[in-house]
């Protein structure tokens, strides 16, 4: 996996800004249609590429989350997703 573009450049990509965007103040209310946007904009988690997935990771593993403000089991499988693919292709 590569590291070489920044997170900051990364989470300036105009697709996810949109994405991120559309998923403020919707975590209460619509938990899941939040978590299936991530997953729309991840694609095949096993291909995606890895910039999505550092990205997914990184927002994913934010504050909100950390201390516990968004909260859901969708949130918890795609993170464990996202580290098993992480992981996966360290070994490649």
């Amino acid at each position: 996996m590569s590291l070489k573009v920044s997170m900051k450049e990364l989470v300036n990509r105009k697709d996810w800004q949109d994405i991120r965007k559309s998923l403020l103040g919707k975590w209460k209310s619509e938990p899941d249609k939040c978590c299936s946007k991530l997953r729309s904009f991840l694609g095949n988690i096993r291909s995606t590429e890895d910039d999505k997935l550092r990205i997914i990771m990184n927002y994913l593993t934010s504050s909100a989350f950390r201390i516990g403000i968004i909260s859901h089991p969708c949130t918890s499988k795609l993170r464990g997703e996202i580290s098993a693919e992480i992981k996966r292709r360290k070994f490649l």
